[in-house]
Order: C-alpha cells, then sequence, then structure tokens
C-alpha cells in the first residue's frame, strides 16, 4: 500500500512539473496598451523597448521623453519637453553602453543621456535639419535628416559623442529623396537600410563605399519606423487611404533584393501609426495620432495587429 502510494505521489508530481513547464504562467502579464502621456499636445513618434523591457517613447510635439515597463500599463516622465533645448523628439534607441540617445527633430540635435536622465552630450547638425531617426554601428551613429535629406555621421564610444558631420547628401542618392525616415543597421555593421517615403522606396547604403541604391522589392517596401532582426525587415508602412499597416519582407543575403511576405491588420482609425519595437513575442507601435494632430490624449503605445 505504501508503495502504492509513493508511486501515485509520483505521478502527480512528475505530471505537475510537465505541465507548469508547457504553460508559460511564470510570464509576467503584460498590457496590450500603453497610455504614453495624457498632456494636450504632446505627439508620441518615437519607440525603443530594451531587452530587460524597460520601454521609451518620445514626443515630438513637446520634445518630453516617457519610460516605462512592458509590465505595467502606464508611462511617467523620463525628460521633460524642452529641457537642454529640445521642443520636439523623434527617434529613440539605447546604445550598447546603456546610453539613450534622442533625435531632436526640429530642433535639429542629437541627444545622449544616462540612465538617470542626466544630459551627456548634444550635437548640433545644421541650421534647418530635422533630425528624424537613427542606427548604431560598432563605433558610429547615423542619421536621418528628413529635411536636407541627407545621412550625418557621428563617432561613438562609451565615453564620448562626436560631432555630427554630414555623411551622404542628397546629391550623392540616386534617385534623389524627398523624406528620409527610418534607418537600421545589418547585424554586419556593413550596410544600412533608410527608408524614404516621398517616392515609396528603400536604399541600400556600403558603409564602408557609401554607395546607394535602391533595394529591389517585389511591392512598396519603405516606411516610418523600421526594425531589422536577421533578414526581416519589419516597416510602418503607410498604405493609403488612412491605413497604417506594419509590413515584413524577407531580405536576400547581400540586402539588395526584398520579398514582400506579409501585412499586420491596420492601425485603428485616427492612430497613425509610426515607429515600431520588439517585445519578445511581439510587436508594439506607437499611436501618433499625427495624421490629426495634436491629437487627442491619451496617446497610447499597442501591440501591431496580427503580426509578431
Amino acid at each position: 500500500m505504501r508503495k502504492l502510494i509513493v508511486l501515485a505521489v509520483l505521478a502527480i508530481t512528475v505530471t505537475t512539473s510537465t505541465t507548469a513547464a508547457a504553460r508559460p504562467w511564470h510570464e509576467p502579464h503584460r498590457p496590450s496598451t500603453y497610455v504614453v502621456s495624457e498632456t494636450p499636445g504632446d505627439t508620441p513618434e518615437g519607440i525603443e523597448v530594451t531587452r530587460d523591457g524597460t520601454i521609451y517613447v518620445t514626443s515630438v510635439g513637446t520634445g518630453a521623453v516617457y519610460r516605462g515597463s512592458v509590465r505595467s500599463a502606464r508611462l511617467q516622465l523620463f525628460v521633460p519637453g524642452g529641457a537642454d533645448g529640445r521642443t520636439q523628439a523623434t527617434g529613440v534607441h539605447v546604445d550598447r553602453w546603456g546610453r539613450i540617445l534622442v533625435a531632436g527633430a526640429g530642433t535639429g540635435r542629437l541627444f545622449r543621456y544616462d540612465a538617470r536622465g542626466r544630459l551627456l552630450a548634444s550635437r548640433p547638425a545644421a541650421e534647418g535639419s530635422f533630425l528624424n531617426d537613427f542606427a548604431f554601428t560598432k563605433d558610429a551613429v547615423y542619421v536621418t535628416d528628413s529635411a536636407h535629406n541627407q545621412i550625418w555621421r557621428a563617432s561613438i564610444t562609451r565615453h564620448g559623442l562626436g560631432e555630427l558631420k554630414p555623411w551622404i547628401t542628397r546629391d550623392q542618392i540616386t534617385p534623389k529623396p524627398y523624406f528620409l525616415n527610418g534607418i537600421v543597421g545589418t547585424p554586419d555593421g556593413r550596410t544600412l537600410l533608410v527608408g524614404e517615403q516621398g517616392q515609396d522606396l528603400t536604399y541600400r547604403v556600403d558603409i564602408a563605399s557609401r554607395a546607394v541604391r535602391p533595394v529591389e522589392a517585389d511591392g512598396v517596401l519603405s516606411g516610418d519606423g523600421y526594425l531589422l532582426e536577421g533578414h526581416h525587415l519589419y516597416v510602418v508602412h503607410n498604405a493609403g487611404n488612412g491605413r497604417y499597416v506594419t509590413r515584413l519582407a524577407r531580405l536576400d543575403r547581400t540586402w539588395s533584393k526584398a520579398t514582400i511576405l506579409a501585412d499586420s491588420a491596420p492601425g485603428a482609425a485616427g492612430t497613425t501609426p509610426t515607429t515600431i519595437a520588439r517585445d519578445r513575442g511581439r510587436l508594439l507601435w506607437v499611436n501618433s495620432q499625427l495624421d490629426q494632430a495634436p491629437g487627442t490624449p491619451p496617446y497610447t503605445v499597442s501591440v501591431v495587429p496580427d503580426l509578431n
């Protein structure tokens, strides 16, 4: 009898352990929608999600930067709008040393902060620049300028951010760009992929030679926010008539040709999604409301529907 009881207990233990392993009960709850701000005019634009689940979102309306966690439905103010001369903000990314960089949009500056929100560096571009988004390589940051339609470059190390210098100007790009926007670097550090929304295409930029040419695609491949995972490229794409989707494409080994694989379901009417970030097995995008700017609070970030 005692033997039977022991065997029964073992069976229950094994079954329970197996079920627990199969069920992600340990996964913390993550909201499907996040409130960035309830301040009128605080129009959000850029997003970054770090590996530990920290979210950063910028405001193109005021220049504020918000921070939160994927486990909490509300973000908090990280750096206030207007601080350090930053009255607009678009792209935001965290470098490999944990410093937060922010593209200052129409302020024409690139900002670098530490984890406490203290300004480490502020680098100007040219008068009239609109610094939109940026991408890192091992030793540099490359920034799109949507006003002058060129790419700026600054060296970057743990200890400092170099001056922004013109790297590729508009006259070096064919066909001529009208609105450079999203940008990502390939894993090998040799190539940049840059979105051009005026003509709805993506440029392939060879970093060593600075040669630029359009990516060949079997459909329209352009957008605002860009996210590259391996050879899979996600872009937040204006599909027309107020419809915004995240478009997924697969790039070939040379980053020269793209095959469109899928689109997400459209964002809700009037939300105008802009930029995108990965949060484990799902994608998050910013509901900017830019088509109805300044829009109506609350301003939110939500899960991209039907695509991961």
